[in-house]
């Protein structure tokens, strides 16, 4: 369960990394959130990738936190805690983006 945790580890790793990256962007181009999505006309394109790098990092850093259980041992019931937090987590994350992000940068 150990290797389990260092690539729940690593993945956690990399939404942080993409939340650094659109919080410290220097670029005049929105940082995208859905996956092959276009990024609706932005107002404030600095503004709006430091709130998406946020959204990114608090992501990250809660999936980490989410994948404490894997270090309980094979088996474990505790690991159900990790798979519902997760889609809970990613819930969530749409509904932050949709009801409070993309409301207050998007173009009207």
């Amino acid at each position: 369960m150990l290797f389990a945790f260092i690539i729940w580890l690593l993945l956690g790793g990399v939404m942080i990394g993409f939340g650094i990256h659109a919080l410290f962007s220097k670029r005049a181009v929105p940082f995208s959130f859905w996956a092959n999505a276009e990024v609706f006309e932005v107002n404030d394109v600095k503004a709006y990738n430091r709130a998406v790098g946020k959204l990114w990092g608090v992501f990250g850093a809660v999936f980490v936190l989410l994948g404490f259980p894997f270090l309980t041992g094979q088996n474990s019931p505790y690991v159900i805690i990790s798979i519902l937090g997760c889609m809970a987590e990613a819930i969530g994350a749409m509904i932050i983006y949709v009801t409070v992000i993309e409301k207050k940068y998007r173009v009207k």
